[in-house]
């Protein structure tokens, strides 16, 4: 059976999560940054629909990327080396997680609801959530989105309204990561795109064993952003 949460309420065990659907967790509760924290430090995340209740996932297995293992092809490595794109962090948050909430595919909906928006900002003002971009002629082409808790990080979401203008963002992700000593990027949920991209599944239970020696040491060193090059308009 699913788990109802009481007001603070703490979350089940991950163990308990059902197989179908595979993750499953628990419903209810909010999405203050205390509950979205205390859910990433356990391999806990939300993922729901506009009407629906909070829902929150632990599958099994679990996609994740481990950083030394990102494929770079040979068209998205001569992106990176021309230089198509300028790149900065958290100069955008809020237009980078607008534009990942924006219906795609010709979808109608998205998972990423105004109060999503609103709880990954309030994350971000608190220093957890963070962006990369990346700029085309002064616009905002592409970007991405996560959470980072000690050394783990969790990838959101990304868009792009130029090719390659997401993947050269995660390309100075993974090299900002490997320059914090953060090993291991939360995928969340298969996909043929992040598998070419390197990404694999682990069981459960290994993944929550990283993100516990994870999430417990020490916050990397330094700030995340970057100088920012001159930006003369965000559509």
């Amino acid at each position: 059976m699913i788990h109802w949460f009481r007001s603070t309420e703490s979350f089940p065990p991950i163990e308990e999560a059902l197989n179908d659907p595979n993750g499953l967790l628990a419903a209810g509760g909010d999405l203050s940054p205390e509950r979205l924290l205390d859910a990433y430090r356990h391999g806990i995340f939300p993922w729901y629909n506009e009407g629906q209740p909070v829902l929150w996932w632990s599958p099994d297995p679990r996609m994740v990327l481990f950083v030394d293992e990102f494929k770079v092809s040979r068209s998205l490595r001569r992106s990176v080396s021309r230089g198509d794109f300028d790149i900065t962090v958290d100069s955008a948050f809020g237009h980078v997680i607008e534009a990942c909430a924006a219906p795609r595919d010709g979808r109608l909906g998205t998972w990423i609801t105004a109060a999503m928006i609103d709880a990954y900002t309030r994350l971000h003002r608190h220093g957890y959530a963070h962006s990369v971009e990346a700029w085309f002629d002064g616009k905002l082409a592409g970007g991405l989105y996560g959470v980072a808790i000690g050394r783990m990080f969790y990838g959101e979401s990304m868009f792009a309204r130029l090719t390659d203008a997401s993947k050269v963002a995660l390309v100075h992700l993974i090299e900002m990561l490997k320059q914090r000593d953060m090993p291991l990027i939360d995928c969340q949920q298969q996909t043929p795109h992040l598998a070419r991209l390197g990404a694999r599944l682990v069981p459960r239970r290994v993944f929550a064993e990283a993100v516990a020696r994870l999430v417990n040491s020490p916050q990397p060193v330094g700030a995340w952003s970057i100088a920012a090059p001159p930006v003369a308009e965000v559509p």
